[in-house]
């Protein structure tokens, strides 16, 4: 039997992380070793902030809707409670976006939610 160095797949191998490597800083774009371990740990990185990034954007809203809220003389625990007794169901990210473009709508949400929580 021939012996078989798999040189056809290594090198396709070794093209696919140093494709994936571009753009990598000095040898860990140009050498194999040191980008394949930069692309494993690159790759663990994008998945976790992946994940990550949902509470991220929740934070942001609830700030956004804080914000807003303690404009029209709530705090944003306080109008949540008055909008889930009130029997409202929109989400934060909705809520943030009228707060955002929208305050006559947002100042309307608040008055239902301080009418509920009388």
């Amino acid at each position: 039997m021939a012996r078989v160095k798999s040189s056809t797949s290594l090198h396709k191998r070794h093209k696919k992380v140093l494709k994936l490597a571009k753009g990598y800083f000095g040898s860990k774009s140009k050498l194999y070793r040191p980008a394949n371990e930069q692309v494993m740990k690159s790759l663990s990185y994008s998945y976790a902030h992946r994940k990550k990034r949902k509470g991220d954007f929740r934070k942001l809203w609830i700030t956004r809707i804080n914000a807003a809220a303690r404009i029209n003389g709530l705090s944003y625990s306080r109008f949540i409670n008055g909008l889930k007794t009130a029997g409202v169901e929109i989400n934060r990210k909705i809520l943030s976006e009228i707060a955002v473009n929208d305050a006559a709508s947002f100042k309307e949400l608040t008055d239902i939610a301080k009418k509920s929580l009388n």
